[in-house]
């Protein structure tokens, strides 16, 4: 694919030639890629989900996106509004980049209720004539309207002394009566470090210092902090970046995961639990959490990763967010579940109940390209079980269980397209208890696959031909007592 000169990636869509916009968009419809049941770009390129909120009866979900391309070049965020976080309504670009202090791009950012209205802080991003940088933090207020009303001046003008102009994300939330906001920052000696800053107007915020972590030396940068309580618990999410590979752990180019914890905000010191990844699988960055009409905790996360090369881009389009996920802590650790509303989409219900062993490889009639399967474990022997999803007679992405280790394996080697720069094509998590259920969702090109009821998430892009829809199953010696349930979704 052709490269971007600079000047191609800071177009504003406004400017672009009509007939342009209009052949990319039917470029994008044409590929055959295209999700059915997760949020995607109308054309370019979508990364970190934005904004996620509740608020008057309505959930508002925004995602950064360079709509020109699939490249990351100048950001706006593009909004969606929802009832159940299962149907979304597009509302199209909700923040620009129309001012001097977010002239080369609205960065990321939260929402949040202030006095009854709806409010979003983010990064803006300023470039000069000599390409420095310049990162302030931002706040919009939606009126009654709808329409966005910047305020007119940064309310945080520049990073604190001793970090450098990478400093950004803020996640804003209420502690002890009081706003806060949690920024990602790197050190002038390089290592990340979250910086916290507090407000009781909204307008003038003060910097009450760095979150002291028993991490100092734990990557060169730390984007996209989230800050939230569950069940007395405190958590804190970030994406470390610069971290190097360990065994199965800190696989992909850049990593995500939590702490659990205790935040003590007067004295600036998180007591904490050792950082844990988030999701196992290939492709998963950048999430942020809120919480929906019940109270409860929702995650959201881009699927995807930056720097990577993905088959789509030539199609003019790249990525998506994954489904909405609820949060809970239980034996102080962290599980993931699909959102309850999800099985909105099911039709066409499908059972099985079964041995497979090494002989026994087709689960008939089963067959699909978007679906939900959720598969019991009712008695193992075996010593591995390989599921194969989206197979033809030449493809097939597989998920195996080693019953020895206690191993899950993502192996999407046979997936069919793989991004142009993937260094290896196997992801690998140990489970803390032995393997008694997988749930799967599977679209037209994704894979998330939650294993023992959100103990463990292994989320992935793939992108298999069109005939790749077999689902087999078998071991690799003895056998294993399955039951299967298999749900067609459609929205």
């Amino acid at each position: 694919m052709a490269e971007w000169t600079r000047e191609e990636r800071y177009q504003r869509i406004e400017d672009a030639d009509e007939n342009t916009l209009e052949q990319l968009k039917q470029q994008v419809e044409a590929s055959p890629y295209r999700q059915t049941f997760h949020i995607q770009p109308e054309t370019g390129l979508l990364n970190d989900p934005n904004g996620l909120i509740y608020f008057d009866g309505s959930y508002y979900v925004s995602h950064q996106w360079f709509p020109l391309g699939a490249v990351h070049g100048l950001k706006y965020w593009f909004n969606y509004k929802s009832e159940d976080l299962v149907h979304f309504e597009p509302q199209g670009p909700i923040l620009e980049p129309d001012t001097k202090y977010d002239s080369h791009g609205v960065y990321s950012g939260s929402a949040f209720e202030y006095q009854g209205h709806l409010y979003y802080m983010y990064t803006g991003n300023h470039r000069d004539q000599h390409w420095h940088r310049f990162s302030t933090q931002m706040i919009a207020r939606m009126k009654d309207d709808g329409t966005i009303e910047k305020f007119p001046k940064p309310v945080i003008q520049a990073q604190p002394a001793g970090y450098t102009s990478h400093f950004k994300d803020p996640k804003v939330f209420k502690k002890n009566g009081q706003l806060c906001a949690i920024l990602g920052a790197q050190t002038d000696t390089e290592f990340g470090r979250l910086l916290l800053y507090s407000s009781k107007d909204i307008v003038n915020w003060h910097f009450e210092g760095e979150i002291k972590t028993q991490l100092t030396e734990f990557g060169y940068m730390w984007e996209c902090p989230d800050y939230f309580e569950i069940d007395r618990h405190d958590v804190i999410l970030f994406c470390p970046q610069g971290i190097q590979a360990e065994n199965e752990r800190y696989r992909n180019i850049y990593q995500s995961g939590y702490m659990i914890g205790h935040l003590d905000i007067e004295n600036m010191i998180f007591d904490h639990q050792s950082f844990q990844e988030l999701d196992d699988g290939f492709d998963f960055y950048a999430p942020q959490t809120f919480t929906d009409k019940n109270g409860k905790r929702i995650l959201i996360g881009w699927m995807g990763l930056p720097e990577m090369n993905y088959p789509t881009d030539s199609e003019g389009w790249a990525h998506c967010l994954t489904i909405p996920r609820e949060l809970t802590i239980e034996k102080d650790k962290l599980k993931q579940r699909p959102l309850k509303n999800l099985e909105l989409l099911r039709t066409n219900k499908e059972t099985a109940l079964g041995y497979a062993n090494k002989f026994n490889r087709k689960l008939h009639p089963y067959e699909g390209k978007q679906y939900e399967m959720i598969i019991d474990i009712l008695d193992n022997d075996a010593t591995e079980v390989y599921f194969e999803l989206r197979s033809s007679k030449t493809e097939s992405t597989l998920v195996t269980y080693n019953q020895r280790n206690n191993k899950i394996t993502l192996d999407r080697s046979d997936s069919g397209l793989l991004p142009s720069n993937c260094t290896d094509t196997t992801r690998s998590t140990t489970l803390d208890t032995p393997l008694k259920q997988l749930q799967i969702f599977v679209d037209t090109s994704s894979i998330e696959i939650f294993c023992n009821d959100g103990e463990r998430v292994l989320t992935s892009r793939i992108f298999p031909s069109k005939d790749a829809t077999g689902i087999k199953v078998s071991t690799e010696s003895g056998q294993v007592y399955l039951k299967f349930t298999k749900y067609d979704l459609k929205v």
